[in-house]
């Protein structure tokens, strides 16, 4: 710990704003893991029983399950059958389509600061290296003849520990924010296939039937 302090110590002012935001974007990964979960993003078994119930025409029973679950897609697939039994077709589907918007907006929160993390991240860690290589050459110059080439080369080592704070802290953003988008996508595709599944063993709407 007294190591990592000093490092810390040595790396100036930008190393300890690279170490907030290293907090900062782990933070923000595991708020987003933990609402994935809640949100059911890898859970869909109810749903599925839900839409084999509405495809062989149990309508109630399956709004009935829906009605238990707050997952993404028992939301979606409730709103779609609701939308499918007491609206016209194209009105159903548009409606269906502003939920699942909503839905998705509401998956994909938090993924904007993760790709700032990222890409400001390394461009810290270039300002502290910056500024710790002007402060290592003031240092020469002020030196003279005087000197001492491993004076300079400490200087130097220390300037380049931002860099490499930021290029960690964004290549572990860079990673989580692949892997939430690739969730993001799957949920997407889910739900476009859940309201594909709804309207295509959709009853007759009162409407409809008139």
């Amino acid at each position: 710990m007294d190591e990592l302090m000093q490092v810390m110590a040595r790396g100036g002012v930008v190393i300890w704003i690279i170490a907030a935001l290293s907090v900062a974007t782990l933070a923000l990964a595991m708020w987003k893991l933990w609402w994935l979960l809640r949100a059911g993003a890898w859970s869909g078994a109810r749903t599925e029983t839900a839409l084999a119930l509405w495809a062989r025409g149990d309508a109630a029973e399956a709004e009935a399950i829906l009605s238990m679950r707050r997952g993404l897609r028992a939301r979606l697939a409730q709103s779609a059958m609701a939308a499918a039994r007491a609206l016209p077709e194209a009105e159903a589907r548009e409606e269906t389509l502003r939920v699942a918007r909503g839905l998705m907006a509401e998956t994909r929160a938090g993924l904007r600061a993760l790709e700032l993390s990222a890409a400001i991240a390394p461009l810290l860690g270039l300002l502290g290296t910056v500024i710790g290589m002007i402060a290592a050459f003031q240092a020469l110059q002020a030196a003279g003849a005087r000197a001492d080439p491993a004076t300079l080369a400490g200087g130097i080592w220390e300037a380049l520990l931002t860099t490499a704070a930021g290029m960690g802290v964004a290549i572990l953003a860079s990673l989580a924010l692949s892997w939430f988008e690739s969730v993001a996508d799957q949920l997407a595709h889910d739900l476009e296939d859940i309201a594909t599944r709804v309207f295509l063993a959709r009853p007759p709407a009162p409407e409809d039937r008139g």
